[in-house]
């Protein structure tokens, strides 16, 4: 079993940024494709970004100009860095060990499903 603990969460103003992390430990021989999603208030988690313990990165298309994703794999941790930070990124971020890419016909498009562990997520307001 795995335990994820996200941090660095907080309140900012609107273009200002923060630096996510989340660190596994446990049973990390089964951590794979490590990812996070953000979940708005009253709102499903929606896939925000990922990375294979080789560097290969994949960040939702609306946000691939202000987030990007990195990952320590002597640490057991990856990272999210968010910046230009805007109101709709409120909400509270978790992190996931295992996310799969699965092409949708129907969309035309990649979609990026979480299969593992869920940390307790971190939480971010974008407020002036």
């Amino acid at each position: 079993q795995v335990q994820l603990v996200e941090s660095g969460g907080g309140s900012v103003q609107p273009g200002g940024s923060l630096r996510l992390s989340c660190t596994a430990s446990g049973d990390i021989l089964t951590i794979k494709t490590m990812g996070w999603y953000h979940q708005a208030p009253g709102k499903q988690r929606e896939f925000v970004a990922s990375i294979t313990s080789g560097g290969s990165i994949n960040v939702a298309d609306p946000l691939a100009d202000r987030f990007t994703i990195s990952r320590d794999n002597a640490k057991n941790t990856v990272y999210l860095q968010m910046n230009n930070l805007k109101a709709e990124d409120t909400g509270r971020y978790y992190c996931n060990t295992d996310v799969r890419a699965l092409f949708d016909s129907g969309y035309g498009r990649f979609v990026f499903l979480p299969k593992g562990s869920w940390g307790q997520g971190t939480q971010v307001t974008v407020s002036s």
